[in-house]
């Protein structure tokens, strides 16, 4: 297969995991014989430093002539700690996700059995947690129409949306639900907004052509909640933008680590794949951070692509590397920690020999662990 990909590598650790996720395309792409041509471009503060802008015309036209964009992660302390800058590195990304039409963001959520250890959850919560987020991406109260009085003392955000731009990510998230357990939860705020209640009843009409998916209804407030008392409860979760951008985040802890969990953006054409942590500029050139979830979201990547026996080999690769302690210090406790820069070598590895890497205990021999 040939497919064209964009590499935004963005800032802080943005680079670090980018780089990680690379090594696993080039190693999939030997071991099944496809042709990925691969180009970067700047994004987010990185360009701002560079061009003035956080995205580019030309970064815009490369990622809307791609198949696939893969993003590292954008933003930088000197444009967070001041409100009154014109110019900001998410204002890329708002502009990315709305020019490529990207309305659909994708969050799976699932444990790890080996990393209950590090869940702030219980583990007995924790067991056979597996679900995923649709959250709505190009509307609402981010897109809204936005007012500042003249004299900067009342500011104003419209929320708006139409049946259409929900119905697109509904019936993804419809169809998500028929292929998983049957069952789809709507969180909205319906007894205070208007807008959650157009949401309402377009999921209801919706489900009128799903009959087999259970659909229940959950105020954002309480789906904040219950996220945290009983997250197996989940299958998929559909929600606007904001709310989306808010719980996801907080199911995101249940693993663990921010480091673990991939995402996808898609819309009519062209598909974005990121892990969902920020820039995290305090670990930036420390080699620390944890790719997994870069490398899962391109595990994604290849899934969007068809390619299941290459997701299925990487996200294998990931579960090896979990059994085997090979973890960044985010998920290593009381283990010996691996640089970020390794995990992308170790996986790599693993899809080269077709997993059948072994730990080699024997003291004569040469262990993995000299390797990492």
């Amino acid at each position: 297969m040939k497919k064209k990909i964009t590499i935004l590598p963005g800032d802080g650790i943005g680079p670090e995991v980018v780089d990680q996720g690379l090594k696993v395309i080039n190693a999939i792409n030997q071991s099944f014989d496809h042709k990925f041509e691969l180009k970067e471009a700047d994004f987010g503060a990185i360009s701002i430093d560079k061009h003035g802008t956080p995205l580019t015309d030309k970064t815009l036209k490369e990622c809307l002539s791609s198949d696939a964009i893969f993003l590292g992660a954008i933003g930088d302390p000197k444009y967070d700690n001041n409100p009154n800058l014109p110019v900001r590195p998410e204002q890329g990304l708002l502009k990315l996700r709305k020019s490529l039409e990207l309305f659909s963001n994708i969050r799976p959520i699932s444990t790890y059995d080996l990393l209950f250890n590090v869940s702030p959850l219980k583990s007995t919560l924790l067991k056979d947690v597996d679900f995923v987020i649709y959250r709505e991406l190009t509307g609402g109260i981010y897109f809204g129409e936005k007012k500042l009085s003249e004299d900067k003392t009342i500011a104003s955000d419209l929320c708006e949306y139409s049946d259409k731009e929900i119905s697109r990510i509904a019936y993804q998230a419809f169809e998500a639900a028929a292929a998983r357990r049957k069952k789809l939860t709507l969180v909205d705020k319906a007894n205070v907004l208007e807008t959650s209640r157009l949401w309402r009843r377009v999921i209801q009409e919706i489900s009128q052509e799903y009959p087999d998916v259970e659909v229940d209804y959950l105020f954002v407030d309480n789906a904040a909640m219950q996220i945290v008392l009983n997250p197996g409860q989940f299958d998929v979760i559909l929600t606007e933008n904001m709310f989306g951008d808010i719980i996801s985040d907080l199911a995101s802890v249940i693993t663990g680590s921010l480091g673990m969990l991939p995402s996808a953006s898609v819309g009519k054409k062209v598909a974005l794949f990121e892990p969902i942590h920020g820039s995290y500029p305090q670990a930036q050139g420390l080699d620390i951070a944890n790719p997994m979830a870069a490398i899962l979201s391109v595990a994604m990547m290849y899934e969007h692509f068809g390619l299941f026996q290459e997701a299925d080999m990487i996200k294998n690769g990931i579960k090896w590397a979990l059994a085997n302690d090979v973890v960044t210090q985010d998920l290593s406790a009381d283990k010996e920690a691996s640089p970020c820069s390794k995990i992308g070598d170790v996986l790599a590895w693993y899809i080269e020999e077709k997993g059948e890497l072994k730990i080699k205990t024997d003291p004569a021999n040469v262990s993995l662990n000299c390797i990492i």
